[in-house]
């Protein structure tokens, strides 16, 4: 039997959802997502929306095949381990994205309104109503798969979601300890189970370490200070990162008998610092330190134990205690300010600062300053950076730079010609300040007499 016309977006796909679906397109949703349990099925981003094609190529969006397949499970005696297996397998081939918002669905219909007294959110702030169990619920009304179930896409949305899903892996959690709390403390103690036993867990002469997925955070405690035990704790945590069911947003909370700190004024005095401080004093190192950050380092990911006015990428430290060492790390650090979220980060300000006070005005150290100025919104400069570059050397590096400024932008940034003199007026902010405006006359107006027509050549 032949299939009636596609009746997604530009025919693009089947729709599923509807009862009166023809009875031959639901054969083929079913057949793709047998096919997607077997391996066999095939995505396609290639437009939009996305799909998944079953073998014989028949399109579906991947979240209607979802609400099929958890359509079909029983609530009574819930199939936990195979759910799990078939979203596991929809989440490889066609991304978390595709899947997150029906999955939340499915919890907030089957958990929540079935289990729950929902309540009204109280202000525009609280993300999740109040939720309080119901009176007459009895415990034998509470499936325990159901509950698994739960707790899955709890963990799924801290570890394959933005750093924000965690709100949503909170509500969930808290949802199940109501009903069962020993669920979420095994959680707690143990994780998901996903991450092999070494890497849950693992204790040398040197260190005892813990990683845990549900609730995206990794615990080293140093017996000693030297490189061999620094050295396990960046093979330690890399091997956590290399994990693929790992979040990408997580905490480090770091012990050690050595409490340096990165000598960045203002920079947050915790663990994680304090971690790479020391860890940044053994050269031999430093290729391991390159190592995590570069793992860790992930545009809108986060260090969950920093409070706001701190909020950091993971790999922040490691790259700052790098890049204090010399002109061989200014390409990670490059990459590093590439990466930075120019609307809520602003540690690599406090970074930048140290860095020029440290190295001074060359055309490398300015070269990371031209990513660190495109950042953030306005990197306010240093009080010292007017005497810094005031002198012949600093001045013609500058020069350097602003005759071939495209050198230092980003393919893209390089085919806007406005934006060019955007960043540009960005660089010159980050050294003068408010006074780089207006052609920067206060700047010449104050400038040295043998170095006057250098400032006037910078701001022409």
């Amino acid at each position: 039997m032949s299939l009636p016309k596609r009746d997604g977006v530009n025919d693009r796909y089947y729709l599923i959802h509807k009862p009166d679906t023809d009875h031959e397109v639901l054969k083929h949703a079913d057949r793709c997502i047998q096919d997607v349990l077997d391996g066999t099925a095939k995505e396609n981003h290639s437009g939009s929306p996305m799909v998944v094609r079953n073998q014989s190529g028949t399109p579906f969006l991947p979240g209607q095949l979802l609400d099929r397949y958890l359509s079909k499970l029983p609530l009574k005696g819930f199939p936990c381990e195979e759910a799990v297996v078939f979203c596991d397998a929809l989440r490889r081939l066609a991304g978390w994205n595709e899947i997150r918002y029906k999955l939340e669905k499915y919890i907030e219909k089957q958990v929540q309104e079935r289990y729950f007294l929902v309540g009204e959110r109280e202000d525009g702030f609280t993300v999740f109503p109040p939720c309080t169990v119901w009176a007459e619920l009895r415990p034998e009304d509470v499936d325990e798969g159901l509950l698994h179930f739960a707790c899955y896409v709890a963990v799924c949305h801290t570890v394959y979601g933005q750093s924000f899903e965690a709100l949503t892996t909170g509500h969930i959690l808290g949802l199940v300890s109501q009903l069962r709390p020993d669920m979420v403390k095994e959680l707690k103690t143990g994780g998901s189970g996903k991450l092999p036993p070494n890497i849950q867990k693992r204790k040398t002469k040197h260190l005892t370490a813990s990683a845990n997925d549900a609730f995206a955070a990794i615990r080293i405690t140093a017996k000693d200070s030297t490189d061999e035990c620094y050295a396990e704790i960046l093979d330690y945590l890399c091997a956590v990162l290399e994990q693929e069911d790992f979040p990408r947003s997580y905490s480090v909370e770091f012990r050690g008998p050595e409490k340096n700190y990165l000598p960045i004024p203002g920079l947050p005095k915790k663990e994680v610092n304090q971690l790479f401080a020391c860890a940044v004093q053994y050269p031999r190192l430093h290729g391991d330190i390159e190592r995590y950050a570069r793992l860790a380092m992930r545009e809108y990911e986060w260090y969950n134990n920093l409070p706001d006015e701190s909020c950091a990428m993971p790999g922040t430290f490691a790259v700052f205690a790098l890049g204090l060492e010399g002109e061989q790390w200014a390409p990670l650090v490059a990459e590093y300010l590439d990466l930075c979220d120019d609307e809520h980060s602003s540690l690599q300000e406090k970074f930048l600062h140290a860095f020029i006070r440290k190295f001074g005005f060359q055309l490398w150290t300015l070269g990371v300053l031209v990513r660190g100025a495109l950042s953030m919104q306005w990197l306010e400069p240093a009080k010292e950076f007017r005497s810094l570059i005031a002198n012949e050397e600093s001045l013609d590096a500058l020069l350097t730079v602003k005759h071939r400024f495209s050198a230092y932008l980003l393919p893209d940034e390089r085919k806007d010609t406005k934006f060019q003199a955007i960043a540009w007026q960005s660089l010159l902010w980050a050294i003068w300040g408010k006074d780089s405006q207006n052609g920067g006359s206060k700047v010449i107006k104050t400038a040295p007499k043998e170095l006057k027509e250098k400032y006037q050549q910078v701001f022409a």
